[in-house]
C-alpha cells in the first residue's frame, strides 16, 4: 500500500510525541485523523445550474476524487430555494487521499493565501475537530485561473479521533499546521 510522506511523519513523528506529551500508554490511544470533508456551496446555483457543474470539476481537480452534489433540503421561499434544487458540492476524504491533501493544504495552498497570518486556535469545535474556510479556490495550484469564472470559497473540516481540543491541536501542531496563537 502506498503511503504519503504526511501519513508516514504522523507514523515516525507524531505518534512518538503525542505518546509522551499526555502520556499515552498504548498506540491505539493515540489520537490520529479521521477524515477530511470539503464543501463548497453556492447562492448563484438558484438561478443557474450550470454552476453546479464548474464547482464539481474544481473540487474534483483539488480533492482528487468525485464530489457528491448537495440539494436543499427545504424550500426558502426569502432565497428563492425550492427543495432537492441542486445547491453545491462536497466530497470526504479519507486515509492516503486525505494526507496527501492535507499535506498540499499546509505545504502550498495556505501560504499562497493573501494575508495570511496563521490559524487560530478558536476554530476548534470543542470536540477534536477544526474547521478553516478559504474565500479563494485559486490558491490551490491545482486549479488552472484561467478557465475559473467566478472566486468561491470552501470550508474544510478536519475530523479527528479525539474528543479533546487539547489532543486535536497538538496532533494538528505535529503536522506543522500554522497556528498563530
Amino acid at each position: 500500500m502506498v503511503s504519503s510522506r504526511l501519513e508516514k511523519h504522523y507514523n515516525t513523528v507524531s505518534t512518538p510525541q503525542l505518546k509522551k506529551h499526555f502520556d499515552f500508554k498504548n498506540d491505539m490511544q493515540v489520537p490520529k485523523l479521521k477524515k477530511i470533508s470539503i464543501n463548497i456551496s453556492v447562492k448563484d446555483a438558484v438561478n443557474d445550474s450550470k454552476i453546479i457543474d464548474k464547482i464539481y470539476e474544481e473540487l474534483m481537480v483539488i480533492s482528487g476524487q468525485k464530489p457528491v452534489v448537495t440539494k436543499a433540503k427545504k424550500s426558502i421561499a426569502g432565497f428563492k430555494l425550492r427543495q432537492g434544487m441542486k445547491i453545491g458540492c462536497k466530497v470526504t476524504l479519507r486515509k492516503t487521499m486525505m494526507y496527501e491533501f492535507l499535506d498540499r493544504l499546509i505545504n502550498i495552498a495556505l501560504p499562497r493565501v493573501r494575508d495570511f497570518k496563521g490559524l487560530s486556535f478558536k476554530q476548534f469545535d470543542g470536540n477534536g475537530n477544526f474547521c478553516l474556510g478559504i474565500k479563494e479556490q485559486i490558491v490551490f495550484p491545482e486549479i488552472d485561473y484561467n478557465k475559473i469564472d467566478k472566486i468561491r470559497g470552501m470550508n474544510i473540516v478536519i475530523v479527528t479521533s479525539t474528543n479533546s481540543n487539547e489532543e486535536a491541536k497538538f496532533l494538528l501542531k505535529t503536522f506543522n499546521l500554522p497556528f498563530y496563537n
